[in-house]
């Protein structure tokens, strides 16, 4: 042990060896130099004064002290003494990274100031980011005025922040530990476990598995009921395309399945993967604080991962939308072993795609320069066959009526789903005209598990988008689509299954750019169907859903 002798001949310990050693008898730590008397610092010791940690940090090696075992526990004063490596004590207002720095945190479970917290004002929705310094590097959470400090140390925007306002528990968003501020000590009391789960829901297998029979409503703060899975969406400056995307997908059990379980992607290194599964997990979370969620930080996912094609204030088309975040999701899911993700064995079909392309069309395209794509001649026609995967299946309704009736009112067409699913026949023709004039048919080969139908009602021209009123009739339960489109003989002792259930409907009510969106949804548990526009959720009938323009449509595979 490292000594120090005075002219005398007297032996002064240096701050290191004089800790160890009052730890070691168990006697009483002197308090931390801070410039203000506070009764409670004999009970609740800490190191944090800078001079003191770099010499301890220096020699803790040299002395074999913790070992690299990281949260081991002594007692002192009849308290628990826990040992953490500790990244974030210190942050002060310049930011700079002063490393990795251990010290002696003692844990109580008698914190005097438990009572101070105030679950009402607690939102962890918005991003975690320092309310001073707008740092999101150790940023705790105050739990009794709810807004967010960045460190804990003598200099760090939480301490001042406990001294000027009186506030002195706090919690750490990434490790959910708790503190007393400026005492320093952790707390450990099980009350605090209602605010843990909210800031980051936990679901076990088990309760995964139960959570479609689940007819519980939850209470949140203020008195209010809510069913898990059925919250609304705060809409945060136009972001209703957003909120009907993210609603309809929460019904797709398989995939809402595989976000309720963090484990299941944590190898994703994918900030938009992992705000997802976090927006997934709020949505089903039976004890959340308050009857809604606020989709903010998935927001702010999206917008960088866009490149802010998608951002907030800027209103867009929920079937972009979808189609954007499930490549998306599906590129960053995919391992390098196997080209497949939870998003494909969901939603991913495939067409047979016949285009017939005349061959003067053919010869300005080699002109251009473009490779032909192996096909067959047929008199004045050259015809190419291949396969093409889908998640969603576009289709296009009739033009409306030009003319009003004899009543001198609008006449509001309507088209049965199966006339415009004959898209998808085989035989029916499509005219197309871009990249070159051609005529395709397609034909469905292999139907997915969760089938994705998009209605074609808005066309943009050179001066404004128009919007087709047309109203499309379709069942909402036993889709059988076999009726309709041919589809592949199944293999042997296996069965088709081509009989489908609705289970989201998404519709725009208004003008082509003025309006806004609204969707419908089946609650599994009672068979239950549901409007959700935004914050607003309430109880409809299934006669209901079909009565409105509807857009975009998910359906699942009868069992």
């Amino acid at each position: 042990m490292t000594e120090k002798r005075e002219n005398d001949g007297s032996v002064k310990e240096d701050g290191y060896s004089k800790r160890l050693r009052v730890v070691a008898e168990g006697s009483s730590l002197s308090p931390t130099r801070l410039g203000f008397e506070n009764p409670l610092l004999p009970l609740a010791n800490t190191y944090s004064d800078d001079e003191e940690d770099e010499e301890y940090n220096g020699r803790r090696k040299q002395h074999g002290v913790g070992g690299g075992n990281n949260g081991s526990r002594m007692e002192r004063n009849g308290h628990n003494v826990e040992e953490e490596e500790d990244d974030d004590d210190d942050d002060d207002d310049e930011g700079h990274d002063q490393g990795k720095q251990c010290r002696l945190i003692e844990v109580r479970r008698d914190c005097p100031y438990l009572d101070t917290v105030n679950r009402q004002v607690l939102d962890f929705d918005f991003e975690k980011f320092c309310s001073v310094s707008l740092s999101n590097l150790n940023v705790y959470a105050c739990l009794v005025c709810g807004k967010y400090y960045q460190g804990r140390g003598q200099k760090s925007h939480a301490y001042t922040h406990s001294l000027e306002a009186g506030h002195h528990i706090y919690i750490n968003l990434r490790t959910e530990k708790v503190y007393c501020l400026p005492d320093g000590y952790e707390i450990s009391d099980t009350s605090l476990d209602d605010i843990r789960h909210v800031l980051n829901p936990r679901f076990t297998k088990e309760q995964v598995e139960q959570i479609d029979k689940n007819k519980m409503w939850s209470r949140a703060l203020d008195g209010s009921d809510y069913l898990p899975g059925m919250v609304g969406l705060n809409n945060i400056k136009e972001t209703d395309f957003v909120n009907v995307t993210i609603q309809s997908l929460m019904r797709v059990t398989p995939l809402r399945n595989f976000f309720l379980i963090p484990e299941n992607y944590q190898h994703c290194k994918s900030p938009l993967v992992h705000r997802f599964g976090e927006l997934t997990r709020k949505i089903w979370h039976a004890r959340n604080f308050k009857g809604q969620v606020s989709p903010h930080e998935f927001l702010q996912a999206v917008m960088k991962a866009s490149k802010k094609r998608f951002r907030i204030g800027a209103q867009s088309n929920p079937v972009e939308f979808m189609s954007w975040l499930l490549n998306t999701l599906h590129a960053d899911l995919r391992s390098a072993k196997k080209n497949t993700s939870i998003i494909h064995e969901c939603f991913q079909g495939q067409l047979e795609v016949v285009k017939e392309i005349p061959k003067n069309a053919m010869t300005e395209k080699k002109e251009i320069g473009d490779d032909q794509n192996g096909g067959s001649e047929h008199g004045n026609t050259i015809r190419e066959t291949s396969k093409m995967p889908f998640l969603m299946l576009g289709l296009d309704l009739p033009p409306p009526p030009l003319f009003k009736d004899v009543m001198e009112k609008n006449i509001i067409p309507q088209v049965p789903l199966f006339n415009i699913l004959k898209k998808f026949d085989g035989e029916t023709v499509t005219e197309v005209v871009r990249p070159h004039v051609a005529r395709m048919r397609y034909r469905v080969t292999r139907l997915p598990q969760y089938i994705i139908l998009h209605m074609r009602r808005f066309t943009k021209n050179n001066f404004f988008v128009e919007k087709n009123p047309t109203l499309v009739n379709f069942p909402v339960k036993n889709l059988e689509l076999k009726d309709y489109i041919p589809l592949p003989t199944p293999k042997v002792n296996e069965r088709l299954r081509s009989k489908y259930d609705l289970i989201a409907n998404i519709v725009h009510d208004g003008k082509p750019e003025e309006g806004f969106y609204r969707v419908f949804v089946q609650r599994k548990s009672e068979e239950l169907w549901y409007e959700m526009q935004d914050l607003h959720v309430s109880e409809t009938l299934p006669q209901m859903v079909a009565l409105s323009e509807t857009y975009m449509q998910i359906y699942e595979q009868q069992q």
